[in-house]
């Protein structure tokens, strides 16, 4: 028996096919999933934080608690980093687009972006430097250049599975369609 409310790849139903799914405009929300690559990085970080926690503790009972501190932090860092792997990623609202890096978050509200576009491009490879043809989505800012390509369809949330890619990039489109004028 399957358990439809479980799984994150359920069939859509008619009424969450919209292209603008939210009912709250002004709350920032990504607009599609993490991917599979991205939540096993996290996930594989979080279990490292779990034995480096374990391990400081080990050292506090053997009694060097400087160095139990040091390591704890280095878990609670390690913990940081899996959570901001998270949300890296494109988030929107009424108030703009928002690209959420790893180190750094840009903003720009809507009347700064001129378009947003799919286009062919050599694109990274799960973040890596090599390179591959593959279809990116490009924000054309009014003024100044464009934004730093984040939503690929190599990258750790859509590789092998264009589906999902095609779907956030209609839904990025139709937000950016309809909060541009």
């Amino acid at each position: 028996m399957p358990l439809p409310f479980l799984t994150a790849d359920r069939d859509l139903d008619a009424a969450d096919s919209a292209a603008l799914p939210h009912d709250e405009p002004d709350h920032w929300r990504r607009p599609y999933r993490p991917g599979p690559w991205r939540v096993g990085a996290a996930s594989v970080l979080l279990l490292l934080a779990s034995f480096v926690l374990l391990s400081s503790m080990i050292i506090a009972m053997a009694g060097s608690l400087p160095g139990a501190g040091i390591v704890a932090a280095v878990g609670a860092l390690t913990i940081a980093l899996a959570l901001r792997l998270l949300r890296v990623g494109v988030w929107v609202s009424a108030h703009g687009l928002r690209q959420v890096n790893l180190l750094r978050t840009t903003t720009e509200p809507w009347s700064a972006v001129a378009s947003v576009r799919t286009r062919q491009q050599p694109v990274r490879w799960l973040g890596l430097p090599r390179t591959v043809q593959g279809q990116a989505l490009v924000v054309d800012r009014r003024r100044g250049g464009p934004l730093r390509t984040l939503v690929t369809d190599h990258n750790a949330d859509f590789l092998h599975r264009p589906d999902a890619f095609e779907r956030a990039t209609d839904v990025l489109e139709a937000w950016a369609a309809e909060y541009r004028a």
